[in-house]
């Protein structure tokens, strides 16, 4: 466990942005990050897990501590659910296709959604009809000032779209060390609401979709949509997708009534963001090295050498005209540093 000097963070954040850490150090078991806490009282810290979801706009002028704890089992079961821990520095992705080769249900519908388990609470993280807070049974986690170890139950994350206690309450006093989730062994929920599914399936001729098919069928639409951030340098979805009042929406609608929406409950409806961006003329467009991609307007990528400052340049247009074109404020996902 070396503590680095001057360490280039290029390959640690999936936009493949060059930022330099002040310091920065690996831990890999929960008594090292106790250790490195305990250590570095005073300094002031950084935590980084998968790196997937951030825009370095600047150097970090601190102590870069990155979570790469490995390891998932079974923690008990019944003849119906299985409950399932993994270490925060699991790859996502990974732990997902786990659970899916033991049969175990309720994560396919998130196969090959960039970053790690551990940063999954935080941003209570979904796609295609199910989010964390489905599954989510409690994580682990450190307090960095303490190094006291505390549960967070499923009530006391305060899951919300995109949000969790986290972020808000108790942001940057907690590092995730470990999560459970409770999956289903047989009577799987399976979900193909969503009208991409159903129709990848479709077009394999498949009725009666397996948890396989599913996360086939998410990781071909996926692929589809979304660079490779190996390829492409990007962090998924850049902005939320916006939740409007209905009173303002009916307006809105009446000058747009093709603009899509999902109801989200009897006052709001969900606006897709993706759409808005692309009426916005902005799909594909490319600025230099940075950019909004061609199949997903969600997406801001970076076609070489792009700065953080000149992705977030961008947003910041995206926001401007779409706000000026509908009236419909688009938040970013994405943390920016």
């Amino acid at each position: 466990m070396e503590i680095q000097s001057n360490f280039s963070l290029k390959n640690y954040n999936t936009f493949g942005i060059e930022a330099k850490a002040r310091q920065f150090v690996a831990v890999h078991t929960v008594a090292e990050l106790k250790t490195i806490l305990e250590e570095n009282k005073n300094e002031q810290k950084f935590i980084l897990g998968g790196g997937s979801n951030m825009l370095l706009t600047q150097d970090i002028d601190a102590l870069v501590i990155h979570i790469d704890l490995k390891g998932k089992k079974i923690i008990k079961e019944d003849d119906d659910f299985v409950w399932v821990e993994s270490q925060a520095g699991e790859t996502w992705h990974d732990f997902v296709l786990w659970t899916i080769d033991n049969n175990f249900g309720g994560l396919e519908n998130m196969s090959l959604i960039p970053g790690n388990v551990g940063t999954t609470p935080v941003q209570n993280i979904g796609a295609y009809g199910t989010e964390i807070k489905d599954t989510f049974v409690s994580c682990e986690a450190m307090n960095i000032t303490s190094q006291e170890m505390k549960t967070f139950t499923n009530a006391e994350c305060k899951f919300g779209y995109r949000e969790s206690i986290f972020k808000n309450e108790v942001k940057d006093q907690y590092i995730i060390t470990a999560v459970i989730y409770k999956l289903t062994k047989r009577n799987h929920k399976i979900n193909i609401s969503y009208g991409d599914i159903t129709a990848e399936l479709a077009k394999n001729n498949i009725t009666f979709p397996t948890l396989k098919d599913v996360s086939n069928a998410v990781i071909a639409i996926r692929q589809s949509k979304l660079p490779d951030p190996k390829e492409l340098g990007n962090s998924g979805s850049f902005f939320k997708n916006p939740i409007v009042l209905k009173s303002d929406f009916e307006k809105i609608h009446q000058k747009f009534p093709e603009m899509k929406y999902y109801e989200v409950s009897e006052t709001e409806v969900k606006v897709p963001a993706g759409w808005l961006i692309e009426q916005a003329g902005f799909k594909g467009k490319r600025f230099g090295d940075a950019g909004v991609h061609k199949n997903q307007a969600l997406v801001l990528v970076n076609y070489g050498n792009a700065t953080g400052q000149e992705i977030l340049a961008v947003s910041k247009e995206v926001q401007k005209t779409v706000f000026d074109t509908f009236g419909i404020q688009i938040e970013a996902e994405v943390n920016v540093i």
